[in-house]
C-alpha cells in the first residue's frame, strides 16, 4: 500500500461523491494528466484526496503536492512548481534552465500517482511540469485540481459538479448538527437549492446553525455574500469566505473576461451564444474568446449536448457578477440590451405560432427565465413600452402551460402601466390578459378585458396592420367564450364573425379555434351532429399545426358530442387522444378538460376504477401546485365516480369543492351540470330536501333549461328519481318527458338512460311485460 503521509489531513467527515469517486478513479492512468476543474468551493481538493486514498493500493507511491501557497509569479515558468514537487518527493533538483525537464528526468523510471493541487494561480508552471512528465515519464499518473484547465496537449478535464441533493443535504445537516430533524431538513433543502449545492457555501452556511434555524438561514441567503463570511481561520485565505473564493477567481480573469463576466449577470440560468453576442457589447472574436476563458476557468458552465450549445452561471457566481455589474455602473444599459434581445428573439419565433405551435412553445419555453426577467425589468422602466410588448408576446405560452398565474400577474401590471391609453399596444396587452385568464381563472376579469380590447380596437384603423387585425379577431373570439355561459346567441354571433373574419384575412389559428368554439356552442345547445361537423375539421387543422391546447379541447368536446350521439367507445378513443395531446403541456386547464371527459366516459362504460386512475395524474398536479389551480370539470368527475361507486358523501364533498371558485359559495351558482350531480349526490346521501331545493332552483332558470335540452331532460330525470318512492305516477310522467326531450334532440346516450330508468320503475310497479321490453331495448342500445 502507498505511503499516504503527503496527503492533507481530513479534519471533517467526507460526504457523498460515490459516483464521482468511482468515475475519477477509473480515469486516472499512467502517462496521462487528468484535471479536476470547477469553481472555487465545489470540492475539487476533497474529491482528489479521496481518489488518492481509493487508489492507494493500486500505486506504489501516491504523492500530493499543494501549490496553493506559491506566489502568483510562478505562472510564467515551471521553476517554483518543479521545486515544490521535487521537495515533496525528496528528489534533488540540479540547477539549470529547465527545472521541469530535470524533474521529469529524475522521475523517468518511477511509477507513482502525483497530485498537483490548486494550480489555477500558477497555471503556466503547472502546465510546464505536467507536459514534461507526460512526455518522459510513462509510469507517472498526474491528477491536478484547478479552477481552469492546464491547457496541456493530451490533458483530460473532468468538471466537478455540485453535490447531488441527497449528498448536499447530508453535508449541511451534518455540519449544522441537526441531522434527523424533519423540520430542519425542509429548511436545509432550501439552503441547498439557493447555494447550488456547492460544498464550501454549504459549510459556511452551516456555521450559522448555532444562531439561526435552517429555514432562517435559507431566508437570509438572498445575498449569499453578506451571510457567508465566516469560514475556518485555518483555511486558505480564499476559502475563508465565499466572497474571498469568488474574488480569487475574478482576479485570474483578463480584461475582456471581466467585462463579459459581469455582463452575463443579466442572464437567468441558461443562455445561448447568440444572446451573449447581442448583450455583451464586445466584438464577436473577443466575446467568443472571453466566453471560452470563463468556461475554462469554471465560472461559466457549458452544455454542448443540445442542438445549440447553452451556458449558465451558478447562482452564487451570478450574485458576485451582479455586484460587479452594479459596481461598474453598467446594470441599466446591459439590462436594456437584454430586453431588446428578448424582444428580437420573440419576433424571430413569431412565424411558428401559425405553422408549428409546438415548436414555438418549446423554443420560447427554453428561454422563459430570461424572457420573464426581461418583462419584469421592462415594466419597471420609466417607459414600459418594451416590457409591455414582451409581456403581450408571451401570452400564448402562459395560455398553454402551467405558468398562467405568473403571466396574469405580469399582464395586469402591463395593463396598469398603459391605463387610459387608446393605443394598439394597450389593445394587444388587454387581449393577451384575456387570453391567459381564459385558462387560468374562471369568471369575468379576462372577458371584461377582451371586451375592453374590442371596444378600443373599434376606434383604430386596422386596415393597414395585419397583426392588429389578428388581435381583433382573437379578442372577438375571447368575448364569444365569455358569453357561452351567459348568452348563447351572442356567443354564436361573435364566434361566427371571428371565424369568418379570420378566414378572410388568412388567419389560420383564430379561424380554426373560432370554428371549434362554434362547435362547442352547438354542443352546449345539444345540437350534437352540428357540433361534430364543426369540431372534427377544426381539431384536425389545429393539431396539424401543433396547437395542443385548443386542439386537445376540441378533441374533448368532440368526444362529448360523439358520446351523446350514442358511440361511447369512439368517444372514449377521442378522449384518450385528447389526454395524450394535452399531457406534454403540463397545463392544469387543458389536461383537466381532457381528463374529466375521459373519466366521465370511463364511468359511463361501467369502469369506475379506470376513471379514478384517469384522474390520478391531475390529482398529483393539483396537489403539487403552489396555489389551487383552475381544473374545469375535475371536481365534477370525481363526484360522478364517487356516485357510481356508492360513495354519496364523497360525491357531495367533491361537488361542493367546486364552489371555491365562485364569488359566493352558493350551490345555485354552480354550472347546471354540476348542480345536477350535486342534487343526485344529496339524494343518494339521504338529504332529499336539499336535493329538491337545488333542482327547483334549476327549474326556475328557464333561460338555461330552454336553451339546453340535455340539462332540462336530466333535471326531469332527477326529479323523477326524487318522486319515485312517494309518487310513482309523477315519476313515470317525468321519465317519459325526459325520454321525449332526449329523443327529439338526438340525445341517444340519454335515451338509453331513460329506457333503463323506465324499465326499473315499471318492474317495481308490476308491469313485468312492459319492463322486459324496455330492458331489452336498453341492452340492445348499449351494445
Amino acid at each position: 500500500m502507498s505511503d499516504l503521509r503527503h496527503l492533507p489531513p481530513e479534519l471533517s467527515s467526507f460526504v457523498g461523491r460515490a459516483e464521482e469517486r468511482a468515475a475519477v478513479s477509473g480515469a486516472v492512468r499512467p502517462g496521462q494528466l487528468l484535471t479536476l476543474a470547477g469553481p472555487g468551493g465545489c470540492g475539487k481538493t476533497r474529491l482528489a484526496v479521496r481518489v488518492c486514498q481509493d487508489l492507494a493500493e493500486a500505486w506504489p507511491q501516491v504523492v500530493w503536492a499543494s501549490l496553493e501557497d506559491l506566489p502568483e509569479g510562478a505562472e510564467g515558468g515551471g521553476d517554483a512548481v518543479a521545486a515544490r514537487v521535487a521537495e515533496v518527493l525528496d528528489v534533488p533538483l540540479p540547477g539549470g534552465p529547465d527545472p521541469a525537464g530535470a524533474l521529469a528526468h529524475a522521475l523517468r523510471d518511477r511509477r507513482l500517482l502525483l497530485a498537483l493541487d490548486n494550480c489555477e494561480h500558477v497555471i503556466g508552471g503547472a502546465a510546464q511540469v505536467a507536459a514534461a512528465i507526460m512526455t518522459r515519464c510513462p509510469g507517472v499518473a498526474l491528477l491536478a485540481t484547478s479552477r481552469a484547465s492546464l491547457g496541456v496537449a493530451g490533458e483530460r478535464v473532468w468538471r466537478v459538479p455540485p453535490l447531488g441533493l441527497a449528498d448536499a443535504l447530508e453535508l449541511f445537516l451534518d455540519r449544522a448538527g441537526v441531522a434527523g430533524d424533519p423540520e430542519a431538513t425542509a429548511g436545509a433543502r432550501r439552503v441547498c437549492d439557493r447555494l447550488d449545492r456547492l460544498p464550501l457555501a454549504l459549510e459556511l452556511a452551516a456555521g450559522w446553525a448555532a444562531t439561526l434555524s435552517p429555514a432562517q438561514i435559507a431566508d437570509s441567503l438572498a445575498d449569499p455574500y453578506a451571510l457567508l463570511d465566516g469560514g475556518a481561520r485555518t483555511a486558505a485565505f480564499r476559502q475563508q469566505t465565499l466572497e474571498a473564493s469568488m474574488r480569487w477567481s475574478h482576479s485570474l480573469l483578463d480584461d475582456d473576461e471581466r467585462v463579459l463576466f459581469r455582463r452575463l449577470a443579466v442572464f437567468e440560468p441558461g443562455f445561448a451564444a447568440d444572446a451573449v453576442a447581442a448583450v455583451a457589447g464586445l466584438p464577436a472574436p473577443a466575446m467568443l474568446k472571453a466566453l471560452r476563458g470563463l468556461i475554462d476557468k469554471s465560472l461559466v458552465v457549458a452544455d454542448p449536448t443540445g442542438p445549440v450549445a447553452r451556458y449558465r452561471l451558478l447562482g452564487v457566481v451570478r450574485a458576485y457578477a451582479q455586484a460587479r455589474l452594479v459596481e461598474a455602473g453598467e446594470a441599466d444599459a446591459v439590462r436594456d440590451r437584454h430586453l431588446d434581445r428578448c424582444l428580437a428573439r420573440l419576433d424571430e419565433l413569431a412565424p411558428l405560432l401559425d405553422t408549428d405551435r409546438d415548436a414555438w412553445r418549446s423554443a420560447v419555453g427554453a428561454e422563459y427565465p430570461n424572457l420573464r426577467a426581461a418583462v419584469e425589468w421592462g415594466l419597471s422602466r420609466d417607459d414600459p413600452a418594451a416590457g409591455r410588448r414582451l409581456a403581450a408576446g408571451l401570452s400564448w405560452l402562459w395560455h398553454l402551460e402551467a405558468r398562467g398565474a405568473e403571466g396574469l400577474t405580469l399582464l395586469r401590471r402591463a395593463a396598469e402601466r398603459g391605463a387610459g391609453e387608446r393605443t394598439p399596444l394597450q389593445a394587444r396587452v388587454l387581449t393577451a390578459l384575456a387570453l391567459v385568464a381564459d385558462t387560468t381563472v374562471p369568471g369575468g376579469d379576462g372577458y371584461r378585458a377582451a371586451r375592453e380590447a374590442l371596444t378600443l380596437l373599434s376606434e383604430l384603423d386596422l386596415s393597414a396592420d395585419d397583426e392588429l387585425a389578428a388581435t381583433e379577431h382573437l379578442a372577438r373570439s375571447l368575448v364569444a367564450i365569455g358569453w357561452v355561459g351567459v348568452d348563447l346567441d351572442r356567443a354564436m354571433a361573435d364566434a361566427v364573425r371571428s371565424r369568418d373574419d379570420a378566414r378572410a384575412a388568412g388567419g389560420g389559428f383564430v379561424a380554426d379555434a373560432s370554428q371549434a368554439l362554434v362547435g362547442l356552442i352547438h354542443l352546449v345547445r345539444d345540437e350534437h351532429r352540428a357540433a361534430v361537423e364543426h369540431l372534427e375539421p377544426a381539431a384536425a387543422r389545429l393539431l396539424a399545426r401543433g396547437d395542443r391546447g385548443t386542439g386537445s379541447s376540441a378533441l374533448s368536446w368532440l368526444a362529448v358530442s360523439t358520446a351523446q350521439l350514442g358511440d361511447v367507445a369512439r368517444a372514449a378513443e377521442l378522449a384518450e387522444r385528447a389526454v395524450a395531446t394535452a399531457r406534454p403541456l403540463h397545463d392544469f386547464h387543458r389536461i383537466a378538460i381532457a381528463t374529466a371527459a375521459l373519466a366521465e366516459l370511463r364511468t359511463l362504460q361501467g369502469r369506475a376504477d379506470d376513471a379514478a386512475a384517469v384522474l390520478a395524474p391531475i390529482d398529483e398536479l393539483a396537489a403539487g401546485a403552489d396555489s389551487p389551480p383552475y381544473l374545469p370539470g375535475w371536481e365534477r368527475s370525481h363526484a360522478i365516480v364517487a356516485l357510481h361507486e356508492g360513495r354519496a358523501a364523497d360525491a357531495v364533498a367533491w361537488s361542493r369543492r367546486e364552489l371555491r371558485w365562485l364569488p359566493e359559495p352558493r350551490p345555485e351558482l354552480l354550472l347546471p351540470e354540476s348542480r345536477l350531480v350535486l342534487a343526485a349526490a344529496l339524494r343518494e346521501a339521504g338529504d332529499r330536501e336539499a336535493a329538491a331545493e337545488l333542482l327547483a332552483g334549476l327549474a326556475a332558470d328557464e333561460d338555461t333549461t330552454r336553451a339546453r335540452p340535455r340539462i332540462r331532460a336530466d333535471l326531469f330525470e332527477q326529479q323523477a328519481l326524487l318522486a319515485e318512492p312517494g309518487d310513482p305516477d309523477a315519476a313515470l310522467r317525468l321519465h317519459h318527458e325526459a325520454l321525449r326531450l332526449r329523443a327529439d334532440h338526438d340525445l341517444v346516450l340519454g335515451c338509453i338512460g331513460s329506457l333503463g330508468a323506465l324499465a326499473e320503475l315499471l318492474a317495481r310497479r308490476g308491469a313485468a311485460e312492459a319492463a322486459g321490453v324496455l330492458a331489452g331495448a336498453t341492452s340492445r342500445a348499449r351494445a
